[in-house]
């Protein structure tokens, strides 16, 4: 009988914290998207830039300040507006 007696002290000291700690638990908040690519959008870049990427797979910078690894085919998503408004922005530049 002592050897049921000391496995039940022992899963109950094993439920039991010590005294003096706690564990603290907090919720994952982290936002949850389908396959990571939350902002589906085609963003302007230097098009050499753009070529040496898919070519090396190294990040490249957007106009808007994006920066990603170019992977996929851009004329199926929509671009970007605020790369849009910076395009449009250093056209009228040029022309002026």
């Amino acid at each position: 009988m002592t050897a049921r007696a000391s496995i039940s002290a022992t899963a109950a000291a094993e439920t039991i914290p010590a005294p003096g700690t706690s564990t603290v638990t907090e919720p994952d908040v982290r936002e949850v998207t389908d396959d990571g690519d939350h902002d589906r959008f085609a963003h302007y870049t230097r098009r050499a830039d753009a070529n040496r990427a898919y070519v090396e797979g190294t990040p490249v910078r957007a106009l808007c300040g994006k920066v990603w690894v170019p992977s996929r085919d851009p004329s199926r998503y929509p671009v970007c507006p605020e790369c849009t408004k910076i395009r449009e922005r250093l056209r009228r530049r040029a022309f002026n």
